[in-house]
């Protein structure tokens, strides 16, 4: 069966990973189509600090953030259940920025270099004579050459496919919003408390972005958000003294369940996955949005090759598979080790005796969960 091929690349789901691998696929000037269902801009429940590991490769795709407003963030401020603190600096750094506004400004970059976008639903792949079908919820049918999966934590997709992730029920559940109060631009901030632990940044607007994330069996307990977060979040000294001094910015919260850090595979189908969508960080770690982006870094670098006639497609699904492990494998592992041990009150109160003692440790237990900068190549 013959198709008449539109795109070299259709890309689902638009948020950071869909978004960056579109624009630098557009910018060696492939054709390609990126499917959102939702339209820009748009708010997400997201932690909005990332690593400088990735400010390089933005920069080379014509993003600079920094020119954009984002907050320049160099120091680390980590907490206990207790209200026990340490605080260190980034060994690289890196900023902070709404989703709202990065989301958008990542897809003005795209249109602008010929990326089309469709607002719309995929609802089924299927991989035919090398080639994709891709069926909308808008009864639209698309192909291509490749198609990357940058569809989130959660998707039908996901249940489509049948992938084994989704067959679990996920404990998590995420809180997410912005408040206007007093807070340093350049920190970083990770408070625990019983059942969870929350971030605290500065994003591009001056609002203090505050997203937690909670065993939904810790939470289910309480009536509500604000029951939640005053019998418990609010027990932290350091966040019941940010939360109480500023006024919201968001009518309600933001919020998302369902959160899963179990194993996921980055090639599936032929699907090259990226973002959440092929695996997720410890958010206690503050680097899943810097991992978005490498991962559509590495993606698009191979996507190039098999688009030019250098690799075939095994060699395309094997060589992303082999990179996107030696880049992220150890990470997830030390995120979910990081986030056990501070699950667990005693020892993370333990390891903040030691991280005072041994103040040197604190950067190597951050290098852990981030990469180096790297360039586009």
């Amino acid at each position: 069966m013959k198709y008449n091929l539109t795109y070299d690349v259709a890309i689902i789901g638009g948020g950071l990973a869909g978004l960056t691998s579109a624009l630098h696929l557009s910018k060696c000037n492939k054709r390609v189509l990126l499917i959102e269902k939702n339209e820009y801009p748009k708010h997400k429940v997201c932690g909005e600090y990332i690593s400088n590991e990735v400010l390089p490769y933005l920069n080379s795709l014509g993003i600079d953030p920094v020119k954009e407003g984002a907050k320049e963030i160099d120091q680390l401020e980590l907490s206990t259940v207790k209200s026990k603190t340490i605080r260190g600096e980034l060994p690289l750094g890196g900023f902070g920025m709404s989703r709202y506004f990065l989301d958008e400004l990542l897809a003005k970059k795209a249109l602008e270099n010929n990326v089309v976008i469709h607002q719309d639903t995929v609802e089924k792949i299927s991989f035919e004579d090398h080639h994709f079908l891709i069926y909308t919820k808008k009864n639209q049918t698309y192909t291509g050459r490749v198609v990357i999966g940058a569809f989130g934590k959660r998707s039908n997709l996901d249940v489509q496919m049948n992938r084994k992730f989704i067959q679990r029920k996920s404990p998590y559940l995420a809180v997410k919003t912005h408040v206007k109060g007093v807070f340093p631009d350049n920190l970083v901030a990770l408070h625990n408390f019983k059942g969870g632990y929350c971030g605290v940044s500065k994003v591009e607007t001056n609002a203090i972005n505050v997203c937690y994330i909670v065993n939904f069996s810790s939470f289910k307990k309480y009536k509500n958000i604000e029951d939640f977060q005053k019998q418990v979040v609010l027990k932290n000294d350091h966040l019941k003294k940010i939360v109480t001094q500023a006024s919201p910015i968001f009518e309600k919260p933001l919020t998302i369940s369902q959160i899963s850090f179990k194993t996921k595979k980055p090639v599936e189908d032929h699907i090259l996955m990226c973002g959440d969508t092929a695996g997720m960080i410890h958010p206690l770690c503050g680097n899943g949005m810097g991992m978005a982006i490498r991962s559509a870094q590495i993606a698009s670098l191979e996507i190039l090759k098999f688009l030019n006639g250098k690799i075939s497609r095994h060699q395309l699904e094997n060589n992303y598979l082999r990179n996107w492990n030696k880049e992220f494998k150890i990470r997830l592992r030390a995120g979910h080790l990081i986030a056990w041990l501070f699950r667990n009150q005693r020892i993370s109160e333990m390891l903040l005796t030691v991280l005072k003692w041994i103040p040197s440790l604190l950067p190597k237990i951050i290098r852990l969960t981030h990469g180096k900068p790297l360039k586009a190549q």
